[in-house]
């Protein structure tokens, strides 16, 4: 029987990994940096989720960019504690964008909103030490698009901000997201040309994500290759957008993808963000989340990556 097209790509990609693994033998011993998006955990407290984190061998948190307001969110001096006492470290902030701060609206009102809340979440970033900051052009709720300009305004917005992240020092992480949630920008291809527009030292950077890769794109680890060394941070979720292991999604080929662009050199992040099934999961994030299932949800989607990453490296197998 003839291998069905997916088939063949896959076979190059475990026969280029293969390779890998004989000219650079010291990938047996790396691990790459797991890190998890706290958004998802709603109005726990920031101790709780980093003690469940850290029982997981979890390193790394993103956190939710929820400093909506100067009245409202993370508290830098409280964030540092927590991490440090537990030994935690901050990758990056997970910027939301919305209706009420999209980049790419057509009222300036709310184009202001998205450049106060990027600088918000750019100080918060730099208190923590975290590396980046997850910017999606468009609003995240809103699939269908306001008219044939809105990459422009976009565009035009975020290049307003750009310095700031030099002088912060954060990355800016820009984000593919699928067309059932946003109006544009949903493949790398999209995003790299998006990048390639805002042209600035500022604002270089990929944050892909599976879940949206999974209907987006025509191979997700062909998609990850061909993001590169401009992907520092992805997200994680299996084919049902739960826990990893879960579904169908094919974990060892986005392994071995990342290793093969040498994603675990320097601060770049595999970050699980196993929202749930359905449409719209944005409203958990100021919920009260069942805190059995989180535990869950962490353990199930750390243990079955930390194995599948073993399992590609000894031996690697068809």
């Amino acid at each position: 029987m003839n291998a069905q097209n997916w088939e063949k790509k896959r076979e190059k990609l475990v026969s280029d990994f293969g390779k890998l693994l004989v000219s650079k033998p010291a990938t047996q011993e790396q691990r790459l940096k797991l890190s998890w998006s706290n958004w998802g955990f709603g109005m726990e407290p920031l101790e709780k989720s980093v003690r469940r984190l850290k029982k997981n061998d979890i390193e790394w948190i993103e956190l939710h960019g929820n400093r909506y307001g100067d009245d409202l969110g993370y508290k830098s001096s409280d964030v540092k504690k927590v991490l440090k006492d537990h030994g935690m470290k901050a990758a990056g902030v997970c910027g939301m964008f919305g209706p009420e701060n999209d980049l790419s609206s057509n009222s300036g009102t709310i184009r202001q909103n998205a450049i106060d809340f990027i600088r918000r979440q750019l100080d918060l970033c730099a208190d923590i030490g975290g590396t980046y900051l997850l910017v999606v052009p468009g609003a995240v709720g809103r699939p269908v698009a306001y008219d044939t300009s809105e990459i422009d305004r976009s565009v035009e917005t975020l290049r307003l901000v750009a310095d700031d992240f030099v002088k912060a020092g954060i990355r800016a992480a820009v984000e593919p997201v699928r067309s059932a949630e946003v109006s544009f920008a949903h493949t790398v291809d999209d995003v790299k040309e998006y990048i390639a527009r805002v042209d600035h030292p500022g604002v270089r950077h990929i944050n892909g994500d599976v879940y949206h890769m999974h209907t987006e794109e025509s191979n997700i680890a062909e998609a990850i290759l061909e993001a590169g060394e401009m992907l520092i941070n992805l997200h994680l979720a299996d084919s049902n957008r739960c826990a990893l292991g879960d579904g169908s999604m094919d974990i060892d080929a986005i392994l071995m993808a990342l290793y093969l662009i040498g994603y675990a050199d320097g601060l770049r992040f595999a970050t699980p963000e196993p929202l749930g099934p359905g449409g719209d999961p944005y409203p958990a994030m100021h919920g009260k989340p069942d805190e059995a299932a989180l535990d869950r949800l962490v353990a199930d989607s750390a243990k079955y990556w930390r194995e599948r990453e073993r399992e590609i490296k000894n031996p690697v197998r068809e």
